[in-house]
């Protein structure tokens, strides 16, 4: 049988029929994989679930004729998963989750399957671990449920016989980059594998109005393992992200075509599983220091969901001809760009100091609403000079050193009251709104501020 090989990008699947030093899709240098393909390989459109070859021809309709309908959602049993996924699990939906290893998807998984087994049937496949391991995880987990399947399983045909004999309601790939189809040459994970079984994956999800769910590895970048067609082919993605020596983990959607891609869900890893945490505030600043200078609490939004954070600095004298500075939950260039603020608009001689900054419990800060805590707590440390402990700030910091308005304020500095704080620092821009929406006794405990300087005012 003859065959031919193609040169794919392990980044972002780009076919060339030759090998390229650096790839046209990407830019990413040296990615190209050699991998054989049959000339007379079969078309993955025929199978046993509704696409045969011969179908009628879909036509074309008008905006105005095209009926729509609410997506259908079923609760999952777990909140933080059903807020991140929108409301729940919509049928027929394909669903990539994906995370470092050990940072609990499988767990995820299992649980999940466990809640949908108890009025559904559920077929979970695993490629890499057998089934008497998984029994193992289900006991610990305090899981037993008479409709869910367990299957160990790495070819593709051999799954969708017994998907067809079963007909789950629910299905659960463990992982896509171990299963692979027999007509295809190149080892499983490869390019052709992973977009393939996808294909027929997604085939199945649609055919049979099924929801499925596929468990992807990452790279060491943090991308996922694979080509990038595999995130373009799905539905919705999820990454698990959290340290593995934190107990805390972070759930968050990054693709949702049946909702947003703003929420998160917060899980703390136990003995016994995955944990929602549905007051991630109160978790997060369990255990804060009293009295101690370089410590700050932000109040910031994920999605529609306000969480207060704590932000430590650590500003010591250093020998060193180029100070140090790291950043840990923060991007790093934006806390040296603050730095270079201080330095420039409020007197602070940082040249020859090293600073270290940190969210506490393993979180990461991606808005700049966190900016006026970043400068707090690096302006308490290098004064040693203690932030009020009641008080929450966040403000986004301009180049001149002014402090600017940002988004929900009302939403933050509702849940920095109902969190016990005495005290707000606002910035100056959002001061009207904040008069209209607030009662007259919370005005009296919100500080507006428009510069950096008048932060210890």
């Amino acid at each position: 049988m003859k065959s031919k090989s193609v040169f794919f990008c392990t980044e972002c699947g780009y076919e060339s029929s030759g090998w390229l030093g650096k790839c046209p899709g990407c830019q990413s240098w040296n990615t190209f994989a050699e991998e054989k393909i049959k000339n007379d390989k079969k078309s993955s459109g025929g199978n046993s679930f509704g696409f045969t070859g011969v179908h009628e021809q879909p036509k074309a309709a008008t905006l105005s004729n095209i009926t729509s309908e609410t997506a259908e959602r079923e609760a999952t049993g777990i909140g933080e998963l059903d807020r991140v996924l929108g409301g729940g699990i919509v049928k027929g939906s394909l669903i990539l989750a994906a995370g470092d290893p050990g940072i609990g998807k499988s767990t995820m998984m299992l649980m999940l399957s466990g809640n949908m087994a108890k009025s559904k049937n559920v077929l979970y496949v695993s490629g890499e671990e057998s089934a008497q391991q998984i029994k193992m995880r289900a006991q610990r987990l305090h899981i037993s449920a008479e409709n869910l399947y367990i299957y160990s399983e790495t070819i593709i045909s051999n799954i969708e016989d017994e998907i067809e004999r079963i007909k789950p309601d629910y299905i659960v790939i463990d992982s896509v980059q171990t299963v692979y189809d027999e007509e295809i040459s190149s080892a499983p994970g490869s390019v052709s594998q992973v977009r393939e079984i996808t294909c027929r994956l997604m085939k199945i999800a649609k055919g049979m109005n099924v929801s499925v769910f596929i468990i992807g590895h990452v790279t060491k970048d943090g991308g996922i393992a694979g080509p990038r067609v595999l995130e373009h082919m799905v539905d919705t993605v999820l990454y698990f992200e959290g340290e593995r020596q934190q107990s805390y983990r972070i759930l968050r959607c990054v693709k949702n075509r049946f909702g947003s891609t703003n929420e998160i869900g917060v899980f703390e890893m136990r003995e016994d599983g995955l944990a929602e945490v549905k007051n991630p505030s109160l978790a997060m600043l369990e255990g804060r220091p009293t009295n101690a200078a370089g410590t700050a609490v932000v109040c910031t939004l994920e999605g529609t969901r306000p969480m207060l954070l704590e932000v430590q600095a650590l500003v010591s004298n250093t020998t060193l001809s180029n100070p140090r500075r790291m950043a840990t939950g923060l991007d790093y260039n934006r806390v040296s760009l603050l730095i270079a603020v201080l330095e420039k608009r409020a007197g602070y001689k940082m040249c020859d100091c090293d600073a270290y900054v940190n969210v506490i419990g393993g979180m990461r800060i991606y808005e700049t609403a966190a900016d006026a805590a970043i400068a707090a707590a690096i302006m308490s440390s290098y004064r040693n000079k203690i932030f009020p402990e009641d008080t929450v700030i966040f403000g986004e910091i301009g180049l001149t050193g002014e402090i600017r308005s940002v988004s929900q304020a009302e939403k933050r500095v509702k849940e920095a009251f109902r969190m016990g704080f005495e005290k707000c620092i606002v910035p100056k821009g959002n001061e009207d709104s904040l008069r209209k929406n607030l009662d007259k006794e919370d005005i009296k405990k919100i500080s507006f501020i428009s510069s950096i300087n008048e932060i210890f005012e």
